[in-house]
């Protein structure tokens, strides 16, 4: 059985560190992963006692060049799908600029986005 939404992002937001994972639904693998914990990216932050939105956007960076480095930037033509409000609700309302950090990264370095949280029928009109 393949699930519709294959490929989601999943977050994770501390004080220290921050972790970005793309998970394949079908089989539960991390298909790509960045985190300020790896010493590569530790090293160019200065993050010292917390990561701030600068070091988020980093990791977001990296995510997407190691997305396109497997072809995954697409996530195989349907996206990669992410629900920002739930990944906010889980860090708390003072990590949203991380998170959108994050999300604003990969799009704007050409991952495509599925943005979860927003209905996509809302440019139609309601009657």
């Amino acid at each position: 059985m393949t699930v519709l939404k294959r490929y989601v992002l999943r977050l994770f937001v501390s004080l220290k560190y921050i972790t970005a994972n793309v998970v394949d639904r079908n089989n539960g693998r991390i298909v790509a992963t960045a985190s300020t914990v790896e010493h590569a990216i530790k090293g160019s932050l200065e993050c010292g006692r917390s990561c701030n939105a600068k070091a988020a956007s980093v990791v977001g960076e990296v995510l997407a060049m190691r997305l396109k480095v497997e072809s995954l930037e697409q996530g195989q033509g349907r996206g990669i799908h992410v629900n920002v409000n739930k990944e906010v609700e889980k860090k708390g309302f003072k990590n949203r600029t991380k998170v959108w950090a994050i999300v604003n990264a990969l799009k704007n370095n050409g991952v495509k986005l599925i943005l979860d949280d927003y209905d996509e029928d809302t440019s139609r009109p309601s009657h």
